[in-house]
């Protein structure tokens, strides 16, 4: 079953990069104290700048990630009214670029190529079989102005494209407008933030046979670094939900909150590796029922 070499593939993409912390300890060790002896000022003013673990909206990187998903949700069974698991794998590969415009103005940019698999039942799959192929891409940008040495603030549009397959993917092109605010917290550890993000889905355009989409989706992310270049994360990304579209596969109402955290760890100045864990803890509006990520950043 593919879905399961998709399985093997996360956990041989994880452990391949926890792997590398084997060796990249002593180096990471070594620039960091580097980082440390010649940015006496940031760290005194509590930025934590060589701390950044890419996950901050208000603190882009030029970076490549390469993110392996595993993901059960309901879907539609084969009778009418019915309901049934559906679960979906996916590798994303994601492009970070960042322009310094004027003085602390930023530009960031980011893509997301995907492709993905799954077994829905549909009309052109009513046995429910899995199916593959490339899923929907997106684009966003944004404007982020750095405050001060604590605050940090943005605001930004992703497009979402149809590009993927009908039985895979949403099939309507959405905008996704995003504001987002971060504060750090060197009282914790230094590179320690809190970021409060929030976007709106919603589609324009597309097939019209499929459902429309209309969605708030929040993010109160908090990153605390831990000794030995480690860090845990919060709600690392927007998965609490308030649905105003139309209602999806056993929807009862229009929330969805889960407990979703991710840890993770720095092996190199430029190499982060970790680990997203999610499951829900009210699914009035079911997005998914377990969710695993594995994130590999390369920053260049």
């Amino acid at each position: 079953m593919r879905v399961r070499q998709i399985g093997i593939l996360i956990a041989a993409g994880f452990a391949s990069s926890a792997a590398l912390g084997l060796v990249a300890p002593q180096q990471a060790d070594a620039q960091q104290a580097g980082s440390q002896q010649q940015q006496p000022g940031l760290q005194q003013a509590g930025v934590g700048a060589e701390e950044n673990n890419g996950e901050d909206f208000t603190r882009p990187e030029n970076l490549i990630q390469s993110r392996f998903i595993y993901q059960t949700a309901p879907g539609s069974g084969s009778l009418p009214g019915t309901i049934r698991t559906v679960t979906t794998g996916m590798a994303v590969v994601r492009s970070d670029l960042k322009f310094d415009v004027a003085p602390q103005w930023t530009v960031a940019l980011r893509g997301d190529l995907p492709f993905s698999e799954k077994n829905p039942i549909t009309g052109s799959n009513p046995t429910g079989e899995f199916v593959e192929g490339l899923g929907d891409a997106d684009i966003q940008a944004a404007l982020i102005r750095k405050i001060d040495a604590r605050w940090a603030a943005g605001a930004g549009l992703r497009i979402v494209a149809p590009t993927g397959d009908p039985d895979i993917t949403s099939g309507k092109w959405q905008a996704l407008p995003i504001l987002g605010a971060r504060y750090m917290l060197p009282e914790l550890s230094e590179g320690s933030f809190f970021t409060g993000l929030a976007r709106y889905d919603v589609s324009f355009a597309g097939d019209p046979s499929k459902r429309n989409i209309s969605n708030l989706q929040l993010a109160p992310t908090l990153n605390i670094n831990l000794p030995q270049h480690w860090f845990v994360t919060f709600y690392p990304n927007p998965d609490i939900r308030i649905n105003y579209g139309d209602p999806i596969t056993g929807q009862t109402g229009r929330l969805f909150l889960p407990m979703d955290f991710l840890f993770g760890r720095d092996l190199t100045k430029n190499l982060t590796v970790s680990l997203e864990l999610s499951v829900p803890v009210i699914k009035d509006y079911p997005v998914y029922d377990f969710k695993a990520v594995t994130r590999l950043n390369m920053k260049f």
